[in-house]
């Protein structure tokens, strides 16, 4: 017995555990109004300080904009991954609303999970909440020399 639940689907799941995820109207009012945005052509990402949470706790917002049931779901699945992905490098104690555009159905449908782990991946260096590459970071420090 591989799996704690016997089903052989545990090593499947790979979206956030509940702790994980924004689930109430007034978590999600809290960031969207309190909390600082940045934007790229197929998401924005929304994030505000949270030092109660242990771990980076993201919601997901999918209007009707996007598609129909099957693309939102599409879209939001692929978003989860991305987030799973990305969430250990994340700085710990934030709280994360991500919105997906219109055109991020073209993308999920062109490039997959690749296309939007790109773009939710340059959101988070843009929000300082994911360091940018090694290559960046370590020629910045070393130009600047303090008097």
């Amino acid at each position: 017995m591989e799996d704690a639940l016997g089903d052989g689907q545990a090593s499947r799941l790979r979206t956030p555990a509940r702790g994980g995820r924004l689930s109430r109207s007034a978590e999600f009012d809290r960031v969207y109004r309190h909390g600082r945005s940045t934007a790229n052509k197929y998401l924005v990402l929304y994030t505000f300080p949270n030092p109660d949470a242990d771990r980076p706790r993201v919601g997901l917002s999918v209007s009707r904009k996007v598609g129909g049931a099957i693309e939102r779901n599409r879209v939001k699945r692929l978003l989860r991954e991305a987030f799973s992905h990305a969430e250990r490098d994340l700085t710990p104690g934030h709280d994360l609303v991500v919105v997906a555009r219109p055109p991020a159905r073209e993308l999920a449908e062109r490039e997959g999970l690749a296309g939007l782990q790109a773009s939710l991946g340059e959101l988070l260096v843009k929000s300082g909440l994911l360091g940018a590459p090694a290559s960046d970071e370590s020629a910045a420090p070393q130009g600047r020399v303090s008097a």
